[in-house]
């Protein structure tokens, strides 16, 4: 089971040092996107795989949380523990997070 947490927790795990990787499509990531994310297309992510940051604390966003939520899932299988952010970019905009 995806642990989740709301665009307000991801911003707040991110000051502490959590690292977000945005899964949208990379024309979709270039039109705005959580402030510091990462862009690795869920569409790449098996190829792309070396790319993942080797961290403590790693975040997955998409636009609602469906591709984030396979992203996670799927790097649950390699061994990589992820928490998905539920509500995705929309949500994080909505709130006023920071974006770039």
């Amino acid at each position: 089971m995806v642990d989740q947490i709301t665009p307000e927790q991801a911003a707040e795990r991110q000051l502490a040092g959590a690292t977000i990787i945005d899964v949208r499509e990379t024309d979709e990531f270039a039109g705005g996107h959580a402030k510091g994310a990462v862009n690795i297309p869920l569409s790449q992510l098996q190829s792309r795989f070396d790319e993942v940051p080797d961290v403590d604390d790693l975040l997955v966003i998409c636009q609602a949380g469906g591709r984030s939520q396979k992203a996670c899932e799927w790097l649950d299988t390699q061994g990589i523990p992820a928490t998905n952010i539920s509500g995705g970019t929309a949500q994080w905009i909505f709130e006023g997070l920071p974006v770039e």
